[in-house]
């Protein structure tokens, strides 16, 4: 079969190989599953680099979320056991841990269901209690991760503002549903938080970001708010000053998805009940604003990694190379 992978740690674009490899066996308690849809997260860039808190032994492929098929022919979600992730023709993943792929999305679609929109549903819901008619501020509102928590919060009733960098981000947002929406680059954030909730601020803050964006959440979270950090894909980990969050009322909550996996699996299954039920009725659907084939998988990584995209990108190996969605 043809398998991306990699050899050394680098930028995915320059590390990242198409080779022809042995179809993987999988162990005990493991399926083998043909990909037919794999969505680009950005732990895989962090994969790649060798940055991310697994380190697969090289060579590996990267590629942790995937749409697949059985061998008795059914469609799944899964995530894929490293080393045989899913930028690949087939994958390898823990049976059970095989989730099933919900009716209402097409492959590439129910591939961007899984981890962004987990985290999203647990980091809102389970750790930040967000309730109906509350304000939740989303950085990164237009891309994978954002773009989940976009919709989840204003399935759960949220009044949701969406901070984005460039106008081309800010359109998307506004067509995911955000109520308001603040181009970083053009405006002052936390002028325009503060604007836009009476002085108030806002009672959930989900920042996938890190960085700058944590700073400006601690400066318009409200009385009793929450900041769920999931991730740091500007690189920059904060240091947040415990005695702001003492003086302000407020709490720092941290969400690592993956743990309830080991910790407590059956929430997974009930989040993907929750989650099939909202896709099913249309209150949910991934974004997916480009589906390349499995040769354009290493250039389509590259671009999650520099932060360029919208949505979610799949790789599709059934798509003939040069050809996209």
């Amino acid at each position: 079969m043809q398998a991306w992978q990699v050899h050394e740690n680098g930028e995915p674009s320059e590390v990242m190989r198409l080779d022809d490899v042995e179809t993987p066996t999988p162990g005990d308690g493991q399926v083998l599953l043909k990909v037919r849809a794999a969505n680009i997260n950005f732990p895989d860039a962090l994969l790649c680099r060798g940055q991310y808190q697994v380190r697969p032994p090289l060579p590996f492929t990267p590629g942790v979320e995937i749409c697949g098929e059985t061998e008795d022919g059914r469609r799944v979600l899964a995530n894929p056991a490293l080393p045989y992730g899913g930028f690949a023709e087939y994958a390898v993943a823990d049976a059970a841990a095989v989730l099933p792929a919900p009716e209402s999305l097409d492959d590439a679609e129910a591939a961007a269901l899984h981890i962004g929109y987990q985290t999203g549903w647990f980091g809102l819901h389970r750790r930040a209690g967000l309730e109906a008619g509350e304000t939740l501020l989303v950085h990164a509102a237009a891309g994978g991760v954002g773009s989940a928590a976009v919709q989840l919060g204003k399935a759960g009733g949220a009044r949701v503002i969406g901070v984005v960098g460039g106008a081309e981000k800010a359109a998307v947002a506004r067509e995911l549903g955000c109520d308001v929406v603040i181009d970083r680059r053009a405006e002052d954030v936390i002028g325009a938080v503060k604007e836009a909730t009476g002085g108030r601020g806002a009672d959930v803050i989900y920042d996938p970001v890190g960085g700058e964006a944590y700073a400006q959440s601690a400066k318009v979270v409200a009385f009793e708010g929450r900041i769920v950090v999931v991730g740091f894909a500007s690189g920059a980990i904060p240091s947040p000053a415990l005695n702001h969050a003492l003086v302000k009322n407020y709490s720092i909550v941290g969400l690592h998805w993956g743990l309830y996996n080991n910790k407590n699996p059956k929430l997974i299954m009930h989040c993907h009940e929750q989650l099939t039920e909202l896709a099913a009725r249309g209150a949910i659907k991934p974004l997916v604003s480009e589906r390349v084939p499995l040769g354009g998988a290493a250039a389509a990584v590259q671009r999650v990694a520099d932060g360029v995209t919208t949505g979610r990108v799949a790789v599709v190996p059934s798509l003939e190379n040069g050809a996209s969605a």
